[in-house]
Formats: C-alpha cells, structure tokens, sequence
C-alpha cells in the first residue's frame, strides 16, 4: 500500500522546477535522485512500521541542520492546545512547530502548580529527541534548537493578522508578541526578545496527515486532570489486569510500547502523556510515536514515581529496553554523560543544566529497581520479554516517488 505517491509526485516535480535549473541531481534518464530530496521529504520516506528513522541515517543530521538554518519564509499560529506554537515553514518547504522560550533553564516548576498547568519548556522538546535517540526508541521527530530574529523571521513574514496584531514594544525597548490560546497568552506572558531575538525549538513535521492518516488513542493510565479527582489506575493496584485483557493491549506489542513511553517519561518527570498517535496504515503492530515532550525536565529536586505506575502494575519490558537501561547505568555509558555529550551538538547549549542530568541517573536507578521488584517477585521469563527475533523487512510509509 503506498501512500500519497501522487502527491509526492507532483511535490518533487514543484520542488525541482522552482527557480533551480541545475542539473545535479537528475540522473542520465531524466529522474529526480532521493539524495537531491529536501531533507524533510527524506526523512519522512525513511518513516517505517518500527521506526521514525533508522539508527545511522544521516538524513537525521542533515535534518537538525536545516531546522537550524534554512530560511523561514512563512509563520502561522497553530489552532488548539493550552499555548502558544508556531508552525514554521522554510525556503525549501519543509515545517516545523516552534515552541518559544518561557523558562531559564534554572527555573523549575513552581511547587504549587498542577501538572496540566505547567508551562512547556522549549529545551525539555530538544532534550527529549535526544534522551529517545540514546534510548533506542527512535520515536520523537527530529528536534533542533534555533535562536530566532523576531521582527525578520516572525513579524515580518507572518500572514496570521491575528498573530501580527499581538507585537508590540516593550517599556525595555524589546520586541514582545503574545498570540492567542488558551493559557499565557496575554500582555502579562508576552514573549519578548533581547531586543528581538528569542530561543526556541523547532521540531520538524511529520508526513502530512492527508498522506499519512494518525490514530489517537486515550493513554490508558490518563491522569484526571482534575485538582481532586483521582484516576482509576491511582485507586485501583490491579488496573494493569483490565488493560491487558482490552484491545489492542491484550495482543501485540502495543503494552510494551506503553512501559517504553513509561520509562522515557519518567526519566523526564513529564506527567502529560493523556493520549498517543500510531500511524494509522500500520494497524496496531507498530511503534507509539513520542510527541510533545514539553512538560518534560520541570523538577529536577523531585521524582515523581506515580508516572512509573504502569511499569510496576504490568511488571512487563521489552529485553532490549532492559538491557539498554542497564547499559545506561554503568559508569562507561552514564546516561548523564552520553546526554551531555549528545546535547552539544545543539546551537543552544546548554540544554540541561547539570542537576536535570543528574536526576536521569538518579531516576534511571529507581526504574531498574521497579524492573528487580518485579522480577522477584514474577520470575525473569514472566516480566522480560524477548524481543530480538529478525524483523521482517519494514515497509515504508511512502514509497520514493518518481518524478516524471
């Protein structure tokens, strides 16, 4: 099954007839190369059943290096959700979601606020791509860093009225905006640059979603999002048994998947996982995609071990998960380290400061201790599950196109 190959057609046939007339890369019958495809398309080409990109594609880094640097030519605000984003789009089409700066990174969660209110952090969107990629999952869209020229690359680009109409000059003499939403998104939490530049994250676009249908699914350990109410899976210790018993939990690797996201949430604090995306044309037996990852890295003082309830009630994990995580905790591959090392990379260092680097280790313990209590108490064979068998060969989400 291939999907939008037409369109992919008539958009690479757009992208190489729009104002480039060399010839580098056609080959000698006339067609479009998939090395001479922007890097975005690339990467969504490379999208398959187990995997948002595979462990060595270079299209990754040519992929962070654009969302860096190319040329934003178009700003729109994003409808829906609780604040402010920004789809972004570039001179070579490619989009990404920009989420400004609203915290230091020394600011933590204010101890009084509710997980649902908590702001989204841009450096937790750029730590969490790379925590994902040090996991082994390969789930979270690429995720760059970008100090952003606010009246060139914004205001002045913009055809949002709505978004244009919220600038204005700071008592500083600093550019500020606001736009709309639901929360911070008034005069009083306006954004403002030094004098117009401000930081953010710009996580490049998945396929578009009349190429490449999502499903979205309640994550069955919600919180209640309520200041009083509690959620099933808080009252009830045997909640785990329910979910394996409905679809589509009961078969597959969907639950494997959930104690994935469970683990890489924890080691984030993030506790505003309500739903999930699959891409729809892979049925049940494919990945969990790991989007919005903003409420991550708030409190890096507290661990917040309700968000490993799921590991402890299932007492399941993937082999390769587990043998990662171990890896993770010996002193040669601290998981500290390999983040700090891996979050140089981007034009915003530092992105953690040092005791957020710290708590993964910490919190990396705490989870392989759930994982010990659990073998114990159910046997090796019961809680691990092997999963190194050979993949069968994975079928892209789109096939190449072949421009005409």
């Amino acid at each position: 099954m291939q999907i939008g190959r037409h369109v992919h057609c008539t958009l690479v046939t757009v992208l190489h007839n729009d104002g480039n007339e060399e010839e580098e890369g056609y080959s000698p019958t006339g067609e479009v190369t998939a090395e001479s495809y922007p890097n975005w398309l690339r990467f969504h080409i490379g999208i398959n059943r187990y995997e948002l990109y595979s462990r060595h594609n270079p299209v990754v880094e040519a992929l962070l290096k654009d969302l860096q640097s190319q040329r934003i030519t178009s700003v729109a605000m994003k409808s829906g959700g609780t604040q402010l984003k920004l789809i972004m789009t570039f001179q070579n089409y490619g989009q990404a979601l920009f989420k400004p700066m609203k915290q230091t990174r020394e600011q933590e969660t204010p101890p009084d606020f509710f997980y649902f209110s908590d702001f989204e952090r841009h450096n937790a969107e750029i730590a969490a791509f790379h925590l994902d990629r040090i996991l082994d999952f390969r789930r979270v869209p690429p995720v760059a860093g970008r100090l952003v020229n606010m009246t060139r690359e914004i205001r002045d680009v913009t055809r949002d009225k709505k978004l244009w109409r919220t600038f204005f000059i700071s008592p500083a003499n600093n550019i500020c905006f606001y736009g709309e939403c639901s929360y911070y998104c008034s005069t009083e939490h306006a954004l403002c640059g030094k004098p117009d530049q401000i930081e953010g994250s710009l996580a490049a676009f998945l396929p578009d979603l009349a190429l490449a249908k999502r499903k979205t699914w309640r994550n069955p350990w919600r919180r209640s999002y309520h200041k009083r109410k509690k959620a099933e899976w808080e009252v009830d210790p045997d909640y785990c048994d329910e979910v394996k018993q409905t679809p589509p939990y009961d078969r597959g690797t969907r639950l494997l998947d959930i104690m994935d996201m469970t683990i890489f949430d924890f080691l984030m604090g993030n506790m505003d996982r309500h739903h999930y995306e699959t891409f729809e044309k892979f049925g049940n037996e494919t990945f969990i995609i790991h989007l919005d990852n903003g409420r991550g890295f708030g409190k890096h003082s507290h661990d917040e071990m309700s968000i490993l309830v799921p590991l402890s009630q299932c007492c399941r994990v993937r082999r390769s998960t587990y043998l990662r995580l171990q890896l993770l905790a010996k002193e040669e591959y601290q998981l500290s380290s390999l983040m700090e090392e891996s979050l140089l990379r981007d034009r915003l260092v530092p992105i953690l400061i040092k005791p957020h680097l710290q708590a993964l280790d910490r919190r990396l313990r705490l989870a392989l201790n759930v994982l010990a209590e659990c073998i114990e108490k159910e046997g090796y064979t019961a809680v691990v599950e092997h999963d190194f068998d050979p993949q069968p060969a994975a079928s892209p989400l789109h096939q190449a196109p072949r421009a005409r």
